[in-house]
């Protein structure tokens, strides 16, 4: 890994919201003396049988899946791979999400109406929570301010080719940057630019780009950001490093 990759902060302060929510229904079992209960899927053979004939039925499981043996037919081959038994107490419908292509258990609601409700509260029609944020110009040093109104077209109107474009704020002073392609992780760039997040990194840097700034802006493109904008107004946002005024690179 880049040294300076490895640098960064551990957790990512642009992560906001979830993406890909959905809804996973599993079955809260109890089973022997002194155990704690598991949470299993249905197998796929079963899931077409509602709540009613899942809660407090006797079934089989194991690492994989569970299966409702009283009053369902359980082929000999599936009924060979479970070698536990237990009694279903609760359907269970979790709520699932990603957050930087981690996978995270939102909460567990007892209906899918509750649960499809969840996930229409916490998420909008793009998927994402938030993609324009404003932070202090304190989180990048003077260099990379010049860079990006020198980029903004106060000398030079060409395009970055870098997959970021910045532009200026005169009003208030502060300049922004309309990210490209992301999130930037391998498995998107790959798709859209046939290359790696490092070889990106590497070509913005050698076009002169300041470190300071792909820093900020790769944690940004990370969370799906798609407008960073640097206002000397605006609030410095924990988790992310603060340069002082006349700092360098």
């Amino acid at each position: 890994m880049n040294q300076t990759l490895a640098l960064l902060p551990a957790s990512n302060p642009f992560a906001r919201g979830y993406d890909n929510l959905h809804i996973e229904r599993l079955l809260l079992i109890t089973y022997e003396n002194n155990y704690p209960p598991c949470f299993r899927p249905l197998h796929d053979s079963q899931v077409h049988l509602p709540d009613d004939e899942l809660q407090l039925f006797p079934c089989i499981f194991n690492d994989d899946f569970a299966l409702i043996n009283e009053g369902q037919s359980v082929p000999d081959e599936l009924n060979e791979c479970c070698q536990s038994t237990g009694l279903v107490r609760q359907v269970i419908y979790a709520v699932m999400g990603e957050m930087l292509n981690e996978r995270h258990h939102v909460g567990d609601l007892y209906s899918l109406e509750d649960a499809q409700a969840v996930i229409r509260r916490v998420s909008f029609e793009t998927g994402h929570y938030s993609r324009t944020w404003e932070i202090s110009t304190a989180h990048v040093t003077e260099e990379a301010l010049r860079y990006l109104k020198h980029r903004a077209g106060y000398f030079d109107s060409s395009p970055t080719g870098l997959l970021f474009e910045p532009f200026v704020l005169k009003d208030c002073n502060g300049i922004g940057c309309k990210l490209i392609g992301t999130p930037w992780t391998d498995d998107n760039l790959v798709k859209i630019e046939d290359c790696s997040y490092s070889s990106l990194r590497q070509e913005q840097l050698d076009a002169g780009t300041p470190a300071a700034l792909v820093n900020v802006l790769y944690m940004a493109a990370l969370a799906d950001v798609r407008l960073l904008i640097f206002d000397p107004d605006a609030a410095v946002l924990d988790g992310l490093a603060i340069y002082d005024a006349e700092q360098s690179i």
